[in-house]
This record gives structure tokens, C-alpha cells and sequence, in this order.
């Protein structure tokens, strides 16, 4: 068993209650922009004082409207400026937020206001309006239902008149730190979403000292960041909570299709994003520069990013590196910061193995990717990497305050004043998971090296045991699989079978790239050149790369191409592009005994 704590900096945090942020900014400096918000198209600052102001008048029509202190309020919206609006002014009111994915389905909103016993819910539009009146017959009938583009928000100005400020001030500081701030319901990949119950107390303490260990990005007068994954997932969350509580400016984008101009009018200093993300920039930087006939010029550059970045950390790199380096700047390299708005110097990857390739690559780009490893019952992250410890294809040491554990069969454990109360209306799966003096079973495999850089290896509960009788974590293989351009998804099967294979699906923004690049017909769909040997060979080059992370016994053997690809859609990913392992083992039953045939 192997163990390391992180010397906690900062042991009692500022914010007693998350709404404490915004009144100390809102009054010692009301000046200052803590946000930016669109309207009409273009980007309007939000000072500390309007901000405050606005928090002020949503909570109290919430007051107004029947929240009482401890009530939970659903909310159910796109990542925009309202969400961290409503965020804030539910806390101000006493109450506790519920997240819920803009994308559920009527059950999954159902099993969630009712298991969390709402009393409001928050809505962005009339499309989600209609999803709650679709099972309203199955809800409290006095349920209050809010809707933003209803301008719903703006009548709470009227309505909210009632309350004074001596009463919505008595209510926000009748919350101590203790107290329930959110439930967030994990996107479940088995069975029913459970409620993670984690405090003001989680939220501050990680958001503090994860700031005054990294203050190169949060402590900058100049920094900001575009938050564009979902709010509902802690990931995010924990991102805008630490925005408000230093100060840096936040800014939303609602519509994945508009980020890149949204990037470029924002232009942060930072990003936070999931793996795919950033495979995505790649991939698609790839295939322009194929387009425009650039294409060896793009695979020699990003050879030369990630050797550079590699002999960083083994004594730096030689004149002749440099120069190729200099040159690829000027030509690849500035563009590519370009299209991330010209000012990004890091990011912040989570969710999933990020991948040394891809590590190595941006930071030789100049844009350094710190990748941290968290869940939702660890409000967000419990290990991170740093500028000043940086250990690329690690998720890094401990935050200040945090501790990490290696169990005797190899599952990690998690401690700190961060990690969650337990399951919400679930005492039972709480004892599970929570040892009597705070230490958190993950599920998780992984390992600490000497310096205590932690590697996720796999999930306890995926882990494959072949016929031979050979574990096999199939996340090893995956991660490096999913990294190539062609691929989008991917599964390792192998349980209880002779040797391990894989089904695949193929990336459907790089697959017309991959037609021309290999002379087939524009209009061939994928059904047509399921078994077509350039294909097949290019997928076959992915599954080499990614056996050369596993031994012999544990690699791919076969691999079979789906016709279609998997999504959140299908029902095989979750909200937050996690596979749904029993879903595609039920619905691609046959392709997977058709690789063992």
C-alpha cells in the first residue's frame, strides 16, 4: 500500500457559505469585471456590483416564490451566463442546487426531482419546459417551474420586491459551511443516477487551494477562461467556483458549433476541457492542413512539438530542435494558438486519460495542458498537475490538503475536507464507498510513482479476465486507441474469451479527410467501405500503436468497424462521454461474437 498527503495552503477558507465570493467582491471591489456575458451578439462585462445586484434579485423572487432554506431547486440549462446567475442566487436564498444535463431524457429529470425531493426547477427553455410537462402528472403539483427564455428571471425582479434585504441576507447567512450546497447526479453508466451530496465546506476548500497552488493562472490581473462543457458536471462547475472565488473573468459559450469564434472574441488565458477536445483540435488541425495541401508540413510539425516537449524534461532541447521548433511556430504552431484566441498558455484537461501524445504536443505548441483526475464525489478534482510539478502522462500529485492512497489490489482511495457527505437518500451506497475515517473508494485502479505522481489504470468493475485467466484494464487501450484521428470510439471486450478484441466506430468528421487521402469515392459511406482494406489497415495501424502500451497477452488481437458511431444520443455515451459498457454489449451482441468466431 502506498500513500501521500499534500501540505494543505490554505486549511480554513475565505468563503464560509460559495454566496460569501460574491459579496466580498460585490462590495470591496465593485468595479471589477467577474464576468462577461452575450448580449445581442456581442460581449458585455459584468462588474462585481451588478453581478452582486443581480444574484440579489433572483434570490429573492426564489424567497418570494416559496424556497425556504434547505430546499433544493432544480436546474436544467446550457452552460450560459443565467446558470451561474441562478447558481448563486439559490445559495443566497439558503437553498441547494440540483444540476441536471440540458440533454436528460423525462425519466431521468423525473427520477431526479423526485429522488431529490425539489421543491423548484429552473428551466432554460421551452423545449425543457415541455419535457417537465411531459411527466408533471408524475411531480409535486406545486412543483415551481422557472423558465429563463420566458424571461421568468426578470419577473423575479418584481415579485421578489416583498423581500427585504435584512431577510435575504438572514437567509444566506443561516447556511454554515457544513451544510448542503449541491446534489449532483452522477450520469450513471449502470442503473439509476445517484445524488452526490457535497457541501459549501467541499467546494471552498477545493477552490482555494487549488487556486494558491496554480496562482500562474488564476492569479494573473489579465486571466479568464470560456467555459463551454456543461455546468452540471462538477468538472465545469468546480471551474466557475473558482473563477468567482479569485476573481477571473468568466465568460459562457452555450453552442459548441460557435465556439471557436467564441474563442476568439474572448479570448482567454485559460481553457478547461475533456480529452476529446483536444484530440478534436488536433484531428481537425490535421485535416485542414491536408486540405490545403499542407499536410506533411502538419505531421513534421507536430513531430518536432512533441520532441521538444519531451526534451524538456531530459535536459532540453538541442540548437537544431530549437531552430525546426522557431520555424514551425512562425508556420503551425502560432495558428494553432490563434484559433484558441491568441492568449491561452494552459488548460485544464479531466474526465478522462488525456494521453502523453497529446500532452507533449501542446505544450510544444506553447500551450501547456495541466491534466488532474477527480470525480463528482470529490467536488471535482483531487489530483493535479502544476506548472512547477509537471509530470506529463501523470493526473499529477495531490492539491494542497488532499491524499491519495494505493489499496493492496491496487484501487486508489481519496481523502480531504473535499470529498462528498455520501449519497443522497442512499445510506446503503454510501457505506460502500466511504470508510469510517473519510477515506473514498474511487473504483479507479492506479499507481504513485516515487515522486507521488498518481496513473489511472482502469476501473476495478471493467477489468477483464480472459479465458486464460490474464487481467486485462481495458482503459490502457482505449486511451491510446480513441488518440488516433480515424477513430472516435472504442471498446475492449475480452471476458471469459480465448484473447481481447475490440469494436470500433470511426470518426465521422475525419472520415471524408481519410476518403481523399486515400483516393475513394467523396460520396462512399462508411457501410460501403466497412471492409475495405485501406481502411481496415489504417484501423489496424490505431490498435498497433495502442498494443505497444500492453504486453503481448493483453493486446488486441482483432478488431471490428461499426457502421455507426456512439453518442449520447444512442444512449451509449453519458453526458459526460462515458461509455455505457452493458448498452453497446447488449446492442452490438452480434460483433462481438463475430469476433471470436
Amino acid at each position: 500500500m502506498r500513500e501521500i498527503h499534500e501540505t494543505v495552503l490554505v486549511p480554513t477558507p475565505v468563503a464560509t457559505r460559495l454566496s460569501d465570493d460574491v459579496v466580498r467582491h460585490g462590495t470591496a471591489t465593485p468595479g471589477r469585471v467577474l464576468l462577461s456575458r452575450r448580449v445581442e451578439g456581442a460581449w458585455r462585462d459584468v462588474t462585481a456590483g451588478d453581478f452582486l445586484a443581480e444574484v440579489r434579485a433572483v434570490a429573492k423572487g426564489l424567497v418570494a416564490s416559496g424556497v425556504q432554506v434547505g430546499d433544493r431547486v432544480g436546474l436544467m440549462s446550457r452552460t450560459r451566463y443565467e446558470w451561474t446567475l441562478v447558481d448563486y442566487a439559490v445559495w443566497f436564498a439558503g437553498g441547494v442546487t440540483v444540476p441536471i444535463y440540458e440533454t436528460s431524457s423525462a425519466e431521468q429529470v423525473e427520477w431526479i426531482l423526485s429522488d431529490s425531493g425539489a421543491v423548484a426547477v429552473v428551466l432554460e427553455s421551452e423545449k425543457h419546459a415541455a419535457v417537465e410537462a411531459e411527466i408533471a402528472d408524475r411531480l409535486p403539483a406545486d412543483l415551481r417551474v422557472v423558465v429563463i427564455d420566458r424571461g421568468d428571471l426578470e419577473d423575479f425582479r418584481t415579485t421578489g420586491e416583498s423581500v427585504s434585504d435584512e431577510e435575504l441576507e438572514a437567509r444566506r447567512t443561516a447556511v454554515s459551511a457544513t451544510d448542503l450546497a449541491t446534489i449532483i447526479y452522477t450520469s450513471g453508466t449502470t442503473g439509476r443516477p445517484k445524488g452526490c451530496s457535497l457541501s459549501h465546506l467541499s467546494f471552498a476548500f477545493e477552490a482555494e487551494n487549488v487556486v494558491a497552488s496554480v496562482p500562474e493562472i488564476f492569479t494573473d490581473p489579465d486571466c479568464s477562461t470560456l467555459l463551454f462543457l456543461p455546468l452540471a458536471h462538477v468538472f465545469g462547475r468546480i471551474i466557475q467556483i473558482a473563477c468567482v472565488s479569485s476573481g477571473v473573468r468568466l465568460g459562457h459559450s452555450p453552442d459548441v458549433t460557435n465556439l471557436l469564434p467564441d474563442l476568439a472574441e474572448f479570448r482567454p488565458t485559460f481553457l478547461l476541457a475533456v480529452p476529446r477536445v483536444f484530440e478534436k483540435i488536433f484531428n481537425g488541425s490535421r485535416q485542414k492542413a491536408i486540405e490545403g495541401g499542407r499536410g506533411p508540413i502538419f505531421v513534421r510539425a507536430a513531430a518536432v512539438a512533441i520532441a521538444y516537449s519531451e526534451a524538456l524534461d531530459s535536459g532540453g532541447p538541442g540548437l537544431w530542435l530549437r531552430a525546426q521548433h522557431a520555424l514551425f511556430d512562425r508556420l503551425v504552431y502560432s495558428r494553432l494558438r490563434d484559433a484558441m484566441g491568441g492568449k491561452v498558455r494552459w488548460a485544464v484537461s479531466g474526465g478522462a486519460p488525456l494521453g502523453a501524445r497529446l500532452g507533449h504536443f501542446f505544450r510544444g505548441i506553447g500551450v501547456t495542458i495541466l491534466e488532474g483526475y477527480g470525480l463528482t464525489e470529490t467536488a471535482g478534482a483531487t489530483t493535479v498537475n502544476r506548472p512547477d510539478l509537471l509530470r506529463i502522462g501523470t493526473v499529477g500529485r495531490p492539491f494542497p490538503g488532499a491524499a491519495v492512497r494505493i489499496a493492496e489490489d491496487g484501487e486508489v482511495l481519496l481523502a480531504g475536507p473535499h470529498i462528498f457527505d455520501g449519497y443522497w437518500n442512499n445510506p446503503a451506497a454510501s457505506a460502500e464507498v466511504l470508510e469510517h475515517d473519510g477515506w473514498f473508494h474511487t473504483g479507479d485502479l492506479g499507481a504513485l510513482d516515487d515522486a507521488g505522481y498518481l496513473t489511472i489504470t482502469g476501473r476495478k468493475k471493467e477489468l477483464l479476465v480472459t479465458a486464460g485467466g490474464k487481467n486485462v484494464a481495458p482503459a490502457v487501450l482505449e486511451d491510446r486507441l480513441r488518440g488516433h484521428w480515424i477513430v472516435s470510439q472504442c471498446m475492449v471486450v475480452g471476458d471469459a474469451r480465448p484473447y481481447i478484441a475490440a469494436l470500433v466506430t470511426v470518426d465521422p468528421d475525419s472520415f471524408p479527410v481519410w476518403k481523399a487521402e486515400h483516393g475513394k469515392d467523396a460520396a462512399a459511406s462508411l457501410v460501403d467501405l466497412l471492409e475495405d482494406p485501406d481502411l481496415l489497415t489504417s484501423v489496424q495501424h490505431a490498435v498497433d500503436d495502442a498494443n505497444k502500451a500492453v504486453s503481448k497477452a493483453e493486446s488486441i488481437r482483432r478488431f471490428r468497424i461499426l457502421p455507426v458511431d456512439w453518442t449520447e444520443a444512442g444512449g451509449q455515451l453519458t453526458p459526460s462521454m462515458k461509455l455505457r459498457r452493458s448498452v453497446v454489449m447488449t446492442e452490438f451482441a452480434a460483433d462481438v461474437e463475430a469476433l471470436y468466431s
